[in-house]
């Protein structure tokens, strides 16, 4: 296992992703959510941008996990489509490159992706929505494998984490990072007891839109409640 693994081993991951065009979307907010984040015990943060992977890149040497987000007209994919991509992580100083690896229509093979990153020595992490693409990621050389993309290529979102994808991932003896809809600390704690390397949590700590939201609904829900019971 390289040093980059063995300091995300059995650890916290940070995604600090700003909502797009949110009023946290700059730099240097960025810079202080990974910061704050690595203070307070994360090992790593997932970065998403050529350009928020650099600054915090200058910011400190801890491992990230950087991705390029792209809305494209003729494929669903988003995650870090094409082979620029990867190429810019790299030189902005990721140390892992995650890339979209589920089998829908796409612009380069996730294998081709994959191969790149390790060109440009970079560990390559292949986010996955179900069991079969985390055998193949495994297949073609992916060294870790995220659950990031569980519940969302398709249907209605659940509400939880899918805990059984880390567990059935974890069993093909690859390593296997936890990430989707962990918003409370015993998700967490319940996905490395599945058998995940790393977990990786982003809204709950980095989006306090989502958390304002979460708490929002719930207030305003039980409000309706006791007016109903009255």
């Amino acid at each position: 296992m390289g040093p980059v693994l063995s300091r995300l081993a059995g650890s916290l991951i940070v995604s600090c992703q700003p909502v797009p065009h949110g009023p946290l979307d700059r730099a240097e907010i960025v810079v202080a959510f990974a910061l704050a984040a690595l203070s307070s015990g994360a090992a790593g943060v997932r970065i998403e941008s050529r350009a928020y992977v650099a600054a915090v890149r200058a910011a400190t040497a801890a491992p990230i996990i950087g991705l390029i987000k792209r809305d494209l007209p003729d494929s669903p994919v988003r995650i870090t489509p094409h082979l620029a991509d990867v190429e810019a992580l790299a030189a902005a100083g990721a140390d892992i490159v995650a890339f979209d690896a589920t089998q829908r229509l796409r612009p380069v093979a996730a294998a081709e992706l994959s191969a790149a990153a390790h060109r440009l020595g970079k560990l390559a992490m292949a986010d996955v929505s179900n069991l079969a693409e985390a055998r193949d990621a495994f297949a073609f050389g992916a060294d870790i494998v995220g659950t990031t993309l569980s519940g969302y290529t398709g249907g209605a979102e659940p509400e939880g984490p899918d805990f059984d994808l880390v567990s059935a991932a974890a069993r093909l003896r690859g390593r296997v990072i936890a990430e989707g809809r962990l918003h409370v600390p015993s998700q967490a704690a319940e996905a490395m007891r599945r058998g995940a390397f790393a977990v990786v949590v982003g809204s709950a700590i980095t989006r306090p839109e989502h958390v304002t939201r979460w708490f929002a609904d719930a207030v305003a829900s039980a409000a309706v409640a006791r007016e109903f019971a009255r």
